[in-house]
């Protein structure tokens, strides 16, 4: 038998971006959260290393960031007793052949200054100084308590009234009588609005309810977690990077997270290490420092998902009516989900958007790929 739920919003993952989304409206309107695993933040969210960069991502992201620290500052303590920030700091690093990028970074960065290679090693001070030619250092750049801000969300929504269906994978969705039905292999959900906030499998979920796909690519990205090295206490050392991607480095309870930072698009899955991947991400790594890796002691891999601009999607489809999408934050969720929060539960309600998000609505748009083609 399929339980029958009417509601006003169904949302559909039950990550940061669907739980934020959920706490910012539940108080007004009816709100069931679906999530495909049997717990939520199982993939993504799940699974982030997060630190809060202002001089990180497109001017969207940026936007989104101000917006958000001192929503950050100022989070309810009902809902989050412990800060949600600590401070971190980002240390990045150019070679030789990171040079010009390095200083297009400092003419465009806010709160980004130039340091001398030795200030580097003083930091962390495991950094070989003859492979450093030029470092810079942003330090209001904080860690994100993802954890706490999930449950703080996800508390709210359902103090609210908002329910959570887990192990609730959609079948299919389709419009119907002015409104959506979804079913899940127990469920028969009618709602007036369908928040697509499926992560990876967002552009999969539009297809299921019959709406046309985005161009949403899911990114894999992994990460190693290494042992300190002897002798060093890294607790207190600040994230630390490579202008060109090529790896980067985040303290973390006394060991050392360590990503290649690769982006190698993939089909929605749960993701999985590519063991010569990460190997060559390490290698990278350890030819920047004068101490040796001397094992791993556990990988994983998650999946950063981005729209075509690599800004995120936040928006009603124009062309499926009630189909809102909240997807392609990449690996910038964690850090603009105040601000973007509370702008998609303005964009759901049709209310006021914050004045210093008004001219970045349209580029949030999904409709903004199907002009452009």
């Amino acid at each position: 038998m399929m339980d029958r739920i009417e509601t006003d919003i169904a949302v559909v993952g039950a990550g940061i971006a669907g739980v934020g989304l959920a706490a910012a409206v539940a108080d007004t309107h009816r709100v069931v959260i679906l999530e495909q695993e049997d717990r939520p933040a199982y993939h993504t969210s799940g699974r982030s290393a997060a630190i809060f960069i202002q001089n990180y991502g497109n001017g969207v992201i940026r936007a989104l960031s101000r917006a958000s620290a001192p929503m950050f500052a100022t989070a309810d303590r009902t809902l989050f007793p412990q800060p949600l920030l600590s401070q971190r700091g980002v240390l990045t690093l150019a070679d030789r052949d990171g040079v010009r990028l390095h200083r297009e970074l400092l003419a465009e960065a806010e709160g980004l200054r130039q340091i001398e290679p030795r200030e580097a090693v003083a930091m962390v001070p495991i950094l070989d100084l003859g492979k450093i030619v030029e470092a810079s250092y942003e330090p209001d750049a904080q860690d994100i308590d993802v954890a706490a801000l999930h449950q703080g969300w996800l508390r709210a929504a359902r103090s609210a009234g908002a329910v959570l269906l887990t192990g609730a994978r959609v079948l299919r969705g389709e419009r119907q009588g002015g409104g959506w039905i979804v079913e899940t292999a127990g469920h028969r959900i009618s709602a007036r609005i369908v928040v697509n906030a499926a992560g990876a499998w967002a552009d999969e979920l539009a297809a299921l309810c019959g709406v046309e796909r985005i161009g949403l690519q899911p990114m894999r990205r992994s990460m190693a977690v290494v042992p300190c090295p002897a002798g060093y206490d890294c607790r207190h050392w600040p994230l630390f990077d490579d202008v060109s991607e090529k790896w980067y480095v985040k303290p973390e309870s006394g060991r050392l997270l360590v990503s290649p930072a690769e982006e190698i698009p993939v089909e929605p899955h749960d993701a999985y290490v590519d063991d010569m991947i990460l190997a060559e991400g390490l290698d990278r790594f350890q030819q920047m420092v004068t101490t040796p890796i001397t094992h791993v002691e556990r990988s994983w891999a998650g999946l950063r998902t981005f729209a075509p601009d690599r800004s995120p999607v936040a928006g009603f489809d124009g062309a499926a009516d009630g189909f809102f999408w909240l997807a392609g934050q990449g690996g910038y969720g964690m850090q603009t989900a105040p601000a973007l929060s509370r702008l998609a539960g303005q964009l759901i309600r049709r209310g006021a958007i914050p004045g210093d998000q008004e001219t970045i609505v349209p580029a949030l748009s999904p409709d903004r790929f199907r002009k452009a083609g």
